[in-house]
Formats: structure tokens, C-alpha cells, sequence
């Protein structure tokens, strides 16, 4: 059965296991299908999930806009939806405030929705969080009701931790079994401020499946084949800027060492041990990996020795470089 959590000052009780909705209507780089959107969003709804994680970008705003028609007959459902990574190149120009303002009424009438019940800057550059203008911006959104919290989400933990210099209601970060920093100071800064964190690229692009090998093949528009080395975004986005090999090759030391033949269900467990953390947000692309993924909530807590496993393994062979990039 799903549980829930509170979600930072929002006031909203969320699934721990919800859903991001990147891939929605269709894998990386696959066309997208808005019968398999409807179906995966009904599914996870129908496993208990009661938030949706989406952006302005993704699939070029039809992840919003099934969202928004599925908010119609499930008001019950809350959702973050973030804003300022669909125009190409990415630069802080398209975080100041004449820009957020459009990006807020677009997503509004994408979504069909009111107020947005969190919108969350996209990755923003590091610059942004010292424009404190753009943040002063989304308080006035929030002010006229168009929004009705607002956060960031985030490359790196510094970035995080500067976004709480203003009022911020959630964080959206990468945290993994392959990315543990996160926890070492911000979780705890977080649950000072009351900011809700959503736990973001939770299975590491898939690599903590434990089901690829050496010799799988993405797809040539996969960015999980196209931006290794960041060719079009951070490469943290990719396996969490992991080398895949090396990622293949920890996923089997995991998956031998917890004794698990579940690594990804082990995996969202793992995350959800943290109570600073909201909600955990895997993504699909149909329906039949939802419950794969809400599964999780229902697996026992790790013991203190698998948890020392999952350390080990990270300072053994991620740490460096892992931990003084992001």
C-alpha cells in the first residue's frame, strides 16, 4: 500500500513513490503516444500516486498537457511542473523575470489549471541563484495566484543550498545510490527550512535496474547514448555522470552484495531510508513499469549493513569523481 509525506510548507501529503514524467507517452527519443501517456498516468494513479512531476520541455509540452487533462478528472492529484529549459541554448536569459512570466502563462494554459500548484525553475545556471530578481518575480506570480509555491531544481548541492536563501517550498535534486552527497549536509538544511525534496534520476538513467551490460544499445536520440560526455546537457543527467561501464560494474556489486535480484525496487528504498526526502520521482513510459516502481514503497527497510554496503561501494569507485562534481 503507498504511503505518503508531507511535502515541505505546501501542505500537501504526496506519494513517496511518484512519478516524473520525462519519458511520459514514449521512451527517449521515441515518439510520443498520448494513449500510453493516459495509460501510464491512470495506472500510477490507480497504484496510489498522487503527484506528477513535469516540465514546459518535455515532449514539447504534451507531458503538461496530459498532465492537465488527467488533473481534470483527478483534482486530487498535485503536480510540479518546471519552467525554463525548452528554449535552445540554455542560458540565464531565459530565467530573468519577462521570461519566467511567459513561461508561467504558457504552462498554465498547457495544463488548463487556474494556479500552478508548484512551478520549479529548470536547472537554472549557477548565475541565477545570485539574480535574486527572477525569485522576487515568482513571489509576485505566487502573490496573484498563478503559482502557488515555487522551488528550483538543481544540478549541483551548492546550487540547492543557495536556492534556500529565498522562500523556496521544494527542492527537486539528483539522489541515488550512485549520487550520495545530497545527504551529507543539505538534507539536513532542508528539514531546518521545512523545504520539501524531491529525489530526482532516482535509478540513474537505469543503470541501477541492474539489467544493462556492456553491450546494450540506446537508441542514436537516447541521451543516455548521445550525452555522455554532456554534449547537450550536464552529463550528471546521464547515469548520474556515471562511466557506464564503471556503472555497470558497481549496479552487479550492489545487486550481489544486498543479496537482491530486485535492484531497482532495492534502489527507490534506498532513498525513500532519508526521511528529509518527499518523493521519490522514477519515471515511465508505460504503464507496466509503474508498478515496478510504486512497488518499492512496500519493500522492508535496508538494514544498518546494506546501508554500509551502499556507502562502501559509492567510496570505493564513485566518490571520486561523483562527489566534487555535482
Amino acid at each position: 500500500m503507498m504511503k505518503y509525506r508531507s511535502f515541505g510548507k505546501t501542505g500537501y501529503q504526496i506519494s513517496e513513490v511518484s512519478l516524473g514524467t520525462w519519458q511520459l507517452g514514449g521512451k527517449w527519443g521515441a515518439p510520443f503516444s498520448e494513449q500510453d501517456a493516459r495509460d501510464t498516468l491512470a495506472e500510477a494513479y490507480d497504484q496510489g500516486v498522487n503527484f506528477f512531476d513535469t516540465a514546459d520541455g518535455y515532449q514539447d509540452g504534451r507531458s503538461e498537457q496530459a498532465v492537465g487533462q488527467f488533473l481534470k478528472q483527478h483534482p486530487d492529484v498535485h503536480f510540479t511542473t518546471k519552467i525554463g529549459r525548452k528554449e535552445e541554448p540554455l542560458s540565464a536569459e531565459h530565467f530573468d523575470a519577462q521570461h519566467v512570466d511567459r513561461y508561467v502563462d504558457e504552462s498554465l494554459q498547457n495544463m488548463g489549471v487556474d494556479a500552478l500548484d508548484m512551478v520549479l525553475l529548470h536547472c537554472p545556471p549557477t548565475d541565477i541563484y545570485y539574480q535574486p530578481e527572477t525569485f522576487f518575480e515568482l513571489d509576485k506570480l505566487k502573490q496573484a495566484g498563478k503559482i502557488r509555491h515555487y522551488g528550483v531544481s538543481v544540478e549541483k548541492v551548492e546550487q540547492a543550498i543557495k536556492a534556500m536563501d529565498y522562500d523556496v517550498s521544494a527542492v527537486e535534486i539528483i539522489f541515488n545510490m550512485f549520487r550520495l552527497r545530497p545527504a551529507k549536509l543539505f538534507f539536513d538544511l532542508a528539514k531546518r527550512q521545512n523545504v520539501g525534496i524531491l529525489a530526482r534520476v532516482p535509478l540513474a538513467s537505469g543503470l541501477l535496474t541492474g539489467k544493462f551490460t556492456a553491450d546494450t544499445q540506446f537508441a542514436p536520440e537516447d541521451h543516455r547514448n548521445n550525452n555522455r560526455d554532456g554534449q547537450h546537457f550536464d552529463k550528471g543527467e546521464t547515469f548520474s555522470g556515471v562511466d557506464y561501464l564503471t556503472g555497470v560494474k558497481v549496479a552487479a556489486e550492489l545487486k550481489d552484495r544486498l543479496g537482491t535480484d530486485n535492484l531497482a525496487g532495492t534502489a527507490l528504498r534506498y532513498i525513500l531510508m532519508y526521511d528529509a526526502v518527499s518523493a521519490v520521482i522514477p519515471g515511465a513510459s508505460t504503464p507496466n513499469q509503474i508498478e515496478r516502481n510504486t512497488s518499492a514503497a512496500e519493500l522492508p527497510a535496508l538494514t544498518d549493513a546494506q546501508m554500509a554496503v551502499v556507502q562502501d561501494v559509492y567510496d570505493r569507485y564513485l566518490k571520486n569523481p561523483v562527489d566534487y562534481l555535482w
